[in-house]
């Protein structure tokens, strides 16, 4: 039975192109999308592996969540307008919207799905209360991501670095140039999370990302404090963006654009003393060049043989396994130094690379291989699995963090700069830990996860997400509900309809014993011999919703394979 996952074989044969069954496109899709609908595996049927990702990649981003935003300030004023109570603003349940709208509708699947991923990597979060009071900065930060997502790590890394979402997160506004008659430092923060979390890790790495080892066996650190204090003084000198900078600007914002326009250099805070990090140094200057500093520690950085099995790492792990071997990591990371042309960090040749692997494609028998899927990507792959629609047409989720009541997940609103969850995670009992199997989103597993999650799916199932009439526009009932319309015919016969359901969500991985159980269970809510046609109608949803419902709450639907 083919899982939605990849296998870990020593010797793997690459993947049929195209693949040989809707199961295993329903695999790939999972991984590479925010879940597969009927018309993806028909697409991919035709086009390939190969020619589905170059399709995909060929596709510029879709509306962006800036613009997205705006039209939403536009109903908001006319709302507001004669109002003193009661008043609308931006916030981050509007990026929810398009995310959400996006992800269930967008055309451009792999850009959104990797851009999630690059967003859980290259960490902003709107938790932190100055982010979340700039919502156009954070939408522009991920319409960066998106737009970066197929183009160089090295673009990327100085569009991340100079975003002002970032210049909030991570505290490089305002930061000034040391002083010590003042006892005034450079802010480090930056400059230890861009080493440790988004380029080159903590542990100097093999080339398949295997930890490097001193004489003794210990681990060989990648830096030092006296790299973050050097590398911090290259972070000085940033401001709001400005047409016309002045001293005011570089602590005050000056208009709309500064909220989404790379962030401006102002020699007059910037440090120029000596800075020494990574084995470069650059010397003291009588005069500030803040634009060459930040190109030569960049350069550093995303030349650092570190990245390309660090970057793949993540990225594996984010879409396909939390265990993937240091093969199929030494060969992705192949292709991040080298994209077969000469070019280093190409993302694009990076994902293809991944998603093609034949240890992403080969089904595997191994308990440990494949990940837990994150809540975001639960709704959404219920979302698309069954045609969901938005009576809007503005997919009006709300937040959903909380653990008790919602996912314990909203986009862009991870806990700390570490993500969600941490990559390293080791739940601490259980077969898992025994294992020494990484596990990241077990981390956002306990009782009241499990119960909430649970407890959502009740009311997601029954009544749809979203909207209600306290939204802008009102909805009456939920915003967002399913259409079922293949799952409805086969409602007559439980085993059919349990099949097809299984077949969408868990890529035929069902187990025997779980579809026989989940049959019984529609089966049980029989169907009206006589009577009117509504009768028949609402008992044949109903055992609709009991199969979606358990198959969601499902250990196979659960664990992507």
């Amino acid at each position: 039975m083919v899982g939605c996952g990849g296998g870990s074989h020593p010797t793997l044969a690459p993947p049929k192109d195209p693949p040989a069954s809707a199961a295993e496109a329903r695999r790939f899709l999972t991984q590479a999308t925010f879940g597969p609908t009927d018309a993806d595996v028909a697409l991919l049927g035709t086009q390939g592996y190969g020619g589905w990702v170059d399709y995909q990649t060929s596709l510029p981003a879709g509306d962006t969540f800036v613009g997205y935003l705006d039209g939403r300030q536009a109903q908001f004023d006319a709302y507001n307008a004669g109002r003193t109570t009661g008043l609308l603003r931006l916030g981050p349940n509007q990026f929810y919207e398009h995310f959400y709208g996006l992800a269930a509708a967008g055309p451009d699947l792999l850009r959104q799905r990797v851009a999630f991923a690059l967003s859980q990597i290259l960490v902003v979060s709107m938790q932190d209360a100055k982010v979340a009071s700039h919502p156009r900065s954070s939408a522009s930060y991920y319409d960066m991501l998106r737009g970066d997502a197929f183009g160089s790590f090295r673009k990327l890394l100085e569009d991340v670095t100079l975003h002002p979402a970032m210049g909030f997160y991570l505290s490089t506004f305002d930061n000034r140039q040391e002083d010590p008659a003042r006892g005034r430092l450079p802010d480090e923060n930056y400059a230890r999370e861009v080493m440790q979390l988004f380029t080159i890790g903590l542990y100097q790495l093999n080339g398949d990302g295997t930890l490097k080892t001193d004489a003794q066996g210990a681990p060989i650190p990648t830096y030092s404090h006296d790299d973050v204090a050097g590398l911090a003084k290259v972070f000085t000198g940033w401001g709001w963006y400005s047409a016309n900078p002045t001293s005011t600007t570089f602590w005050k914002m000056d208009g709309p654009a500064s909220e989404t326009t790379a962030m401006g250099f102002y020699p007059a805070y910037h440090s120029v003393g000596a800075k020494s990090f990574l084995g470069t140094t650059l010397a003291a200057t009588a005069t500030p060049d803040p634009a060459g500093d930040l190109k030569a520690a960049l350069d550093t950085l995303a030349n650092h043989p570190n990245v390309g099995p660090f970057l793949a790492t993540r990225l594996i792990q984010q879409l396909v396994t939390s265990n993937p071997t240091p093969a199929y990591v030494g060969r992705v990371a192949a292709v991040f130094n080298d994209n077969g042309k000469g070019a280093r960090g190409d993302l694009k040749a990076v994902v293809r690379a991944l998603l093609l692997d034949p240890e992403a494609r080969a089904a595997s028998p191994d308990p440990g291989y494949g990940k837990l899927r994150e809540p975001v990507l639960r709704l959404t792959a219920w979302m698309r699995a069954f045609g969901a629609s938005s009576q809007s047409g503005y997919w009006l989720v709300p937040g959903l963090d909380s653990p008790s009541t919602g996912l314990g997940q909203s986009p862009l609103n991870a806990s700390s700069v570490f993500n969600f969850w941490r990559p390293g995670y080791v739940p601490p009992h259980g077969e898992l830990g025994d294992a020494g199997l990484l596990a990241p989103e077990f981390q956002g597993v306990d009782e009241v996860s499990v119960a909430g999650y649970l407890n959502f799916l009740l009311g997601l199932v029954a009544n749809g997400i979203g909207g209600g009439s306290g939204t802008l526009p009102p909805t009456t009932g939920a915003d967002i509900t399913p259409a079922y319309a293949t799952e409805l015919p086969l409602a007559d016969t439980p085993s059919s309809l349990v099949a097809r359901v299984a077949d969408v969500l868990t890529c035929s991985a069902m187990s025997a014993t779980a579809r026989d159980q989940i049959t019984a269970a529609v089966a049980a809510r029989s169907l009206p011999t006589t009577g009117i046609q509504a009768d028949l109608d609402k008992a044949r949803l109903d055992r609709v919703k009991i199969a979606v419902f358990l198959t969601l709450a499902s250990p196979e639907f659960l664990h992507q394979r």
